[in-house]
């Protein structure tokens, strides 16, 4: 269909709207100058020409990754991502550039960066500029505190200092990342990691983004970093392995998105040597992070998709579909995975004017999917098309 067309009826076979409700079958839709204006009920109609016909397939609101590291590559060897968690810009940017690219052939079009040492992300975002298909959303570097796990995505800072050091980085950042617990443990399964920030130091922190309009992201693992991260009003948690369902409620009653990035130990486990007994460690982290999930669902936690794309194993664009299916087997249903994968990334993104449902008045932005939403539920793969505000996204 001719991007030039400014009015125009597509038939879907089944549209998933993102708003977690039901698929809809045989729907026709308006779109007029890159909008959608009109859902109608396409069974036994004419539709109006011109038009598009995707009546063997699925359409989806385009998708959103809360959680990547533009910087880093999902490679196993261990000298050449050595040299890339030290390269300059100039040296990283095919890199980055690669992986934005993979990732909008993936359908996805908006990320969250998690940080760089060297700020890198903020850069590649202004370099793309606002045509660009990828939207992202950066915090330059992540604060860590003094000798603490954090120094590869970030800088040090004392807790006292850290929300001076939020105010003083805020007219630049899209949100403020701080690392309040250390890794998951590889080594023992359920360590807990000690957190990093007192409560009243984090606290001040997220009111300094505040005041400036920017969202706080925290990287936390264990019950207590978590505690204290969603008591000061942390706006996500990140990963959050092993805090327990006390936590979850306490998330859900103050209103805190958890991205549980449950694909990375799927990447561990996998990339691993044979024989390497982290891999064991990090299957068990897996499946604890799916029951996590799953009890998450039932307390109605708002779960946002994340897949710290960049970590051992875990490639930027495609792990989405591995992260929604890790969705699906935490008992979430094929929309609600959808829903997490779109809607919820692009509220907690605050990039709602230019992704999220598909409905009237709304960006014609969608993804098509040559598959039925149960085959979809089956086996989730990319799509084989990406519609940006009513016309197809060219590969560059």
């Amino acid at each position: 269909m001719p991007a030039m067309i400014d009015r125009y009826w597509l038939k879907a076979g089944w549209l998933i709207d993102g708003a977690g409700t039901p698929a809809q079958s045989n729907v026709l839709v308006e779109i007029r100058e890159g909008v959608i204006v009109g859902l109608a009920d396409g069974a036994g109609g004419e539709r109006p020409d011109p038009g598009l016909d995707f009546s063997e397939s699925t359409l989806t609101p385009a998708l959103v990754d809360a959680h990547v590291h533009l910087f880093m590559s999902p490679i196993a060897d261990e000298a050449a991502r050595r040299r890339q968690l030290s390269a300059r810009y100039d040296d990283l940017k095919p890199v980055m550039t690669r992986h934005a690219r993979d990732l909008i052939r993936a359908g996805v079009l908006a990320v969250r960066d998690g940080g760089d040492y060297g700020g890198f992300s903020l850069r590649l975002r202004d370099e793309f500029g606002p045509g660009y298909p990828l939207t992202v959303r950066a915090p330059g570097r992540a604060w860590h505190a003094r000798g603490r796990y954090g120094k590869l995505i970030g800088r040090a800072v004392g807790g006292a200092d850290l929300a001076g050091a939020v105010a003083d980085e805020a007219a630049r950042i899209d949100h403020v990342k701080v690392v309040n617990s250390g890794l998951n443990s590889l080594t023992r399964f359920g360590r807990p990691t000690a957190p990093q920030f007192e409560t009243s130091d984090l606290a001040r922190a997220v009111q300094a983004a505040a005041r400036r309009g920017l969202k706080t992201m925290v990287h936390a693992n264990g019950a207590e970093p978590v505690r204290r991260a969603v008591v000061a009003g942390g706006h996500s948690i990140e990963h959050g392995f092993f805090m327990g369902s006390e936590l979850l409620s306490l998330m859900r009653d103050r209103g805190c998105v958890w991205v549980p990035t449950t694909v990375t130990m799927k990447g561990y486990a996998e990339t691993l040597p044979p024989g390497d007994p982290r891999a064991d460690v990090a299957r068990r982290n897996l499946e604890h992070q799916i029951e996590q999930v799953s009890r998450a669902r039932s307390l109605g936690v708002q779960v946002a998709c994340g897949t710290d794309a960049g970590t051992l194993g875990v490639a930027h664009g495609p792990s989405i579909f591995e992260e929604m299916s890790l969705l699906l087997a935490a008992g979430f249903s094929l929309e609600e995975a959808v829903a997490a994968a779109s809607v919820a990334g692009a509220e907690l993104l605050g990039v709602e004017d230019h992704l999220g449902p598909l409905a009237p008045g709304r960006p014609a932005t969608w993804l098509v999917f040559d598959q039925t939403p149960v085959e979809m539920a089956r086996a989730l793969r990319p799509p084989s098309q990406v519609f940006v505000n009513g016309a197809p996204v060219q590969e560059e």
